[in-house]
């Protein structure tokens, strides 16, 4: 922890620099890879949305408390897939307090009875089962309002950006992480074949604000290192370099403070419990959580430095940084070479013939030294007193008679 701490420490002062910003295609690359792919997962093997969205038949069965295991709901799972029932070639069964729930496609009322003996002849079950319709109008309404909530998020987190640090390109590039976040999370899920439902919304959301906070946290240290861009002798891409490294050992360690948490319960609700919604709402936070670090410290910076690679201020902390680079490189580089049969000139403007001013310095001869100016400057006013050598001070100086004669002719 302690070499750690030191790098952080050197990372924040500047005495070590990782690159995050420059390098603008690799980083453009990578992350439009990543989305490309997350998008063709998505468009293949598409999104299993849960009976919340697209309607269904859910079966609440009371067992014993000591029934209620994953073995038990995985057996469950396997009788009714087996059953032969068309609707219901992949069920949903998740343990709930002292119940084991059931869910599947819409069923016709000879189906429904199938089922529903199915699942008395695998576990015991100690009071009458409920069973429960949901409609397919029920869920595009909650389809509708959860994209309704998604997108009321981020236009007020754009707004909000815009008027705190008073730039609209950041709200931009804060945008751009996002949707990168979206898209990569909703791939990432589509992949693993875990179902739509409210729960994997919450979690979206939450993941949004993570990735919101995190984004805000960087671009207020590149607003604090770019305030006054003229006396920090940086350009705008080096001072946002700057805060992404001051602020990276924050991020590391914010982002592996919450996945440690949400990765133990995503493994609990995924090999122990069997919990359907835990295990929805743990995988959309974990995945958007580890994926709004990336983004926050590789694209969110990149984006708003080419957003503002043409504004006048940029420009030209750019040329002075480039001017500044090639004086440090050779400070002598306008200093003109000696020649042997160079001429001595008396004064600057006595040019031989065929030189002209703007000629670069190499070519141009170096003309004398003016002689030194001698009584040229202020009149020393007349001494009061007679002035001698003095051995003390080592030049002239006023004498000083002794008290007693002081004042006598």
């Amino acid at each position: 922890m302690g070499r750690f701490s030191r790098l952080g420490n050197e990372l924040y002062g500047g005495r070590r620099s990782i690159d995050f910003v420059e390098h603008r295609g690799r980083w453009y690359l990578l992350s439009g890879t990543l989305v490309a792919i997350a998008v063709a997962i998505v468009l293949v093997k598409g999104l299993a949305f849960g009976i919340e969205f697209t309607g269904g038949t859910q079966y609440r069965v009371p067992v014993a408390a000591s029934d209620v295991t994953q073995e038990n709901a995985d057996k469950v799972r396997e009788a009714i897939a087996d059953a032969g029932i068309e609707a219901t070639g992949a069920p949903i069964v998740t343990t709930a307090g002292q119940a084991l729930l059931v869910q599947t496609e819409e069923l016709t009322p000879e189906e429904s009875d199938q089922v529903a003996a199915v699942i008395t002849e695998t576990v015991p079950v100690t009071d009458e089962m409920s069973q429960d319709e949901i409609s397919a109008s029920w869920g595009k309404e909650v389809g509708q309002r959860a994209v309704l909530g998604v997108g009321v998020f981020l236009v007020l987190v754009m707004l909000f950006i815009a008027v705190y640090f008073r730039e609209w390109k950041m709200s931009l590039a804060a945008f751009v992480a996002l949707v990168h976040d979206i898209a990569i999370t909703i791939g990432v899920y589509s992949l693993s074949g875990f179902p739509v439902t409210p729960a994997a919304v919450t979690g979206l959301l939450a993941i949004l604000g993570f990735s919101l906070y995190d984004t805000v946290v960087v671009f207020d240290k590149v607003r604090e290192n770019t305030h006054q861009l003229r006396q920090s002798r940086q350009t705008y891409a080096q001072a946002a370099n700057l805060a992404v490294n001051q602020t990276l050992v924050r991020s590391v360690n914010t982002g592996i403070v919450a996945l440690i948490p949400i990765g133990a319960i995503l493994f609990a609700s995924t090999a122990l419990l069997g919990a359907s919604s835990l295990k929805d709402l743990a995988l959309s936070q974990f995945v958007g959580m580890a994926v709004g670090v990336y983004s926050s410290v590789f694209l969110a910076p990149r984006v708003l430095v080419h957003l503002k690679s043409n504004e006048s201020d940029v420009v030209l902390a750019e040329r002075r940084a480039k001017a500044r680079a090639r004086r440090e490189a050779d400070k002598y580089h306008t200093v003109p070479s000696f020649k042997e049969d160079m001429p001595v000139l008396d004064e600057p403007d006595d040019l031989p013939e065929g030189l002209e001013d703007d000629d670069e310095p190499e070519t141009r001869p170096t003309p004398t030294r003016a002689s030194e100016a001698v009584g040229r400057g202020r009149v020393a006013p007349a001494p009061a007193r007679p002035v001698g050598n003095s051995p003390a001070a080592g030049r002239q100086q006023p004498s000083r008679q002794p008290k007693s004669k002081r004042g006598k002719k």
